[in-house]
């Protein structure tokens, strides 16, 4: 089996993490709540439980990201991981106390953090100029998973029957149901798993011919070990061409790794930020949508189920189109659009929803119209905003840089269902919280358009192929 094909099917495996992601999380979502009741837990635990999940994923994020970098391997992290997967959904599945199913979500929660290693994985193992679209592809796996989920909850409802000392019900099955699915993982990504070399270092170092600034000479971006390697700096900075710092290509990545110095620059900045506001008024959304069709539309298990399932259907188109549409377009351009659309999906729930007037039929087209407007700019922003990130940040530690942008996301996961949960009879404060945060990162992203590239190293690597 030649590299291409180990390439194809590890980024076939990766899509079925993904996919796996959004299961669990669609077929434990609709039952947590009345389990989490026959446990005599109070109301809070809902919140806790759903957090759990999302605060181990942010601690333990770059942690993976780290191993990964020091070690240049992610299929052992992968494996490794997955068992906190497996454990934490086996505790669900016992269940015997609420205590227990709030620590079965931490753990399974610690599985999640090797998603930082596998986006370093991508990182190096793709062009920039693909990179967007397997993005893309990744995470529509994980829509397409959320889509799929609830299909699996038909058959686990009707489960009434004992394991052994375990009672299997509509309650516990979903437990056991993921426990299982990840355990066939473990043997998918055995089996069709690789470590394939960086895009960069296949065949050998790749040889790209740079004009340097008091210099004639030519020399390799990526060199041996005796070589000079190539570093970067944005398009925005002072310098604008190549520089050639001394290096080792077997050097540990963080001998000089400076974490105010890569996290604090602008262009970082920025999509840290589109980091967090996006997941942060995504999950506020979802968090305010249920009790909205249900207050103004008398929308019940079925209708919100409907829902949902359609909303699946956009995202997941969305994220195709913006597959095909990166290789057209730069990143930084699909993120201004995607922030124009939000922007405006945002401004019309804040005219039209939150004092509905003009009947049933106005007020649930008005609805519908907002809420395909808030799905129509996710795909945008979330594919642009990880894809320049991982552009714009050093290779070498991308283990780590994702690491840290998952957790930025994970604690707006944290926070937007906090913020909205309180405020569903305040749609005003809500949304316009929500709008005023759409309208400063459109500003940030606006004020820094030129520094939302590709460094310049690779833009004078891809002149050179050109010109070759």
């Amino acid at each position: 089996m030649d590299d291409h094909q180990k390439r194809n099917l590890t980024f076939f495996t990766i899509g079925l993490i993904f996919m796996l992601s959004g299961i669990e999380y669609a077929v434990i979502l609709p039952t947590i709540w009345k389990y989490l009741q026959i446990l005599e837990a109070p109301p809070y635990f809902l919140g806790l439980g759903l957090s759990a999940f999302s605060l181990s994923g942010l601690l333990t994020g770059p942690l993976f990201g780290l191993w990964s970098d020091r070690r240049k391997t992610t299929k052992s992290i992968i494996l490794f991981s997955n068992l906190f997967e497996i454990v934490g959904n086996f505790m669900y599945f016992i269940g015997y106390s609420k205590w227990l199913l709030l620590c079965s979500r931490l753990v399974a929660g610690i599985g999640a953090g090797a998603g930082s290693s596998i986006f370093g994985f991508l990182t190096r193992s793709t062009r920039p100029e693909e990179r967007a679209g397997i993005f893309a592809a990744i995470m529509a796996a994980r829509q397409a998973g959320l889509l799929i989920g609830p299909a699996f909850n038909l058959f686990l409802r009707l489960c009434d029957f004992k394991l052994g000392p375990f009672v299997v019900n509509k309650y516990t099955s979903p437990g056991i149901f993921m426990c299982l699915l990840w355990v066939l993982l473990q043997f998918v990504v055995l089996a069709m798993y690789w470590d394939v070399p960086p895009i960069s270092s296949e065949g050998g170092a790749a040889a790209v011919n740079l004009e340097m600034k008091q210099e004639g000479e030519e020399a390799p971006l990526i060199g041996s070990d005796e070589e000079p390697v190539h570093t970067y700096r944005a398009l925005g900075d002072d310098q604008s061409e190549c520089e050639v710092q001394p290096g080792n290509g077997e050097s540990n990545p963080f001998k000089n790794f400076n974490v105010g110095r890569e996290f604090l620059r602008e262009e970082v900045v920025v999509l840290l930020t589109a980091q967090f506001i996006t997941l942060f008024n995504q999950t506020a959304l979802e968090t305010m949508v249920t009790p909205l069709t249900q207050r103004y539309f008398g929308f019940g298990e079925l209708g919100n189920s409907l829902m949902y399932s359609l909303c699946g259907v956009e995202v997941i188109l969305g994220f195709f189109f913006v597959r095909w549409l990166s290789s057209k377009v730069a990143d930084r351009a699909v993120l201004a659009t995607g922030l124009v659309i939000c922007c405006t999906a945002c401004t019309w729930c804040l005219v039209f929803l939150c004092n509905p007037r003009g009947g049933y039929d106005w007020e649930l087209s008005a609805f519908i119209i907002g809420v395909f407007l808030q799905l129509l700019g996710l795909p945008f922003v979330a594919v642009s905003q990880v894809s320049l990130f991982s552009k714009v940040t050093a290779e070498k530690t991308q283990g780590f840089s994702q690491g840290v942008r998952r957790s930025v996301g994970g604690l707006a996961t944290i926070l937007g269902p906090l913020w909205a949960g309180g405020l569903t009879n305040n749609l005003y404060i809500m949304l316009g919280m929500m709008l005023a945060l759409l309208v400063m990162i459109t500003v940030m992203t606006a004020l820094s358009y030129d520094r939302l590239t590709e460094p310049r190293a690779l833009q004078c690597a891809h002149s050179s192929d050109s010109g070759g």
